[in-house]
């Protein structure tokens, strides 16, 4: 191939990559609809509100009954739900929780004005975001930092660090100091979330590991394909579907459940645990991230053993064949 053509085919692929950087960031906010998300109706007018959910917006909730409104609040509190509609004395009451979406926050909210009629509809938020973020801006764009940095990272540790010792100590690193780090300026400085400094360190440390983890343990057991595979996959699929500014369940399916399997995707539903419900929720999102982690460290020892034969077929090629 020569310069011209090399030139046209670098030129048609970077193309390529831009085009599915659009359709990958720009497809999911253009469907962004609810899709069984989770939701409570109590009250002695359950029923009533439940067969004008169904017939206003037919499969876009999943509709719990619990006992009461206090039954609600906990199901709010442990992440069981999004939300609850209580009917009871005089118009239907919204609770909402802030710090689990936003997005679906202000849809319940709506809801509420169209059940009860007026404007302001009596809404409770059960879980609140943090005053500093109250719209959760900060923390959805918290998420591709997370990532980029992690990715590069990763990219840096598999090309400059040539023994696998050396990158798990390089990985390690990363994930202590980045977690410290940015949690000083996310907690610390800009206050964007509340809750355990460590704790929410600890949780960016694991994400940052897994992320450029991946990205060195595939660069290690299958060469440089692995390095691109690994960045694309956690920019490409992981960021745009992680769901970190809206909810899994507002994202086109499966691929809002695929995101929660993904790093980016999971730190992010891990951190809003962590931050703002008291870990409530917490175990999926943590066992995902650990798992990534763990099949990192698995892919730098198949890499450390390619090396290792490699290393051996040479000595014993140079191996003297005496004749008997």
């Amino acid at each position: 191939m020569n310069i011209t053509q090399r030139a046209l085919a670098v030129g048609v692929g970077a193309a390529l990559i831009q085009a599915l950087m659009l359709i990958a960031f720009a497809w999911p906010a253009a469907n962004i609809a609810p899709r069984d998300v989770p939701i409570a109706v109590a009250g002695p007018q359950a029923e009533m509100i439940v067969g004008r959910l169904a017939e206003h917006s037919p499969g876009a909730f999943e509709i719990s009954r619990p006992a009461d409104e206090a039954a609600a609040r906990t199901a709010i509190e442990n992440r069981e739900v999004y939300g609850a509609i209580v009917t009871g004395a005089g118009q239907p009451r919204v609770l909402i929780a802030s710090a689990a979406s936003p997005a679906v926050a202000q849809q319940l909210t709506q809801i509420g004005q169209q059940l009860s009629g007026v404007p302001a509809a009596r809404v409770d938020d059960v879980v609140a975001a943090d005053s500093d973020d109250p719209r959760g801006t900060a923390f959805g764009a918290m998420v591709l930092p997370l990532v980029m940095a992690g990715i590069a990272a990763g990219v840096l540790l598999s090309l400059l660090i040539p023994t696998i010792g050396g990158k798990v100590l390089g990985l390690t690193t990363f994930g202590v100091v980045g977690g410290l780090l940015s949690m000083e300026i996310i907690h610390g400085w800009m206050s964007v979330v509340p809750g355990s400094y460590l704790e929410l360190s600890a949780v960016a440390a694991l994400v940052s590991f897994a992320v450029a983890g991946t990205v060195v343990g595939l660069g290690a057991a299958i060469g440089r394909a692995g390095i691109g595979l690994a960045a694309l996959t956690m920019l490409l699929i992981g960021n745009p579907f992680s769901a970190a500014t809206s909810a899994p369940e507002l994202l086109p399916q499966p691929w809002g459940a695929i995101g929660q399997l993904l790093p980016p995707g999971a730190a992010a539903s891990l951190l809003r645990s962590v931050a703002f419900f008291d870990g409530a929720g917490a175990a999926g999102p943590l066992v995902v991230l650990v798992i990534w982690a763990a099949a990192a460290l698995v892919l730098l020892g198949i890499g450390a053993l390619r090396d290792r034969r490699t290393d051996e077929t040479p000595a014993a090629a140079r191996v003297p064949v005496t004749a008997s």
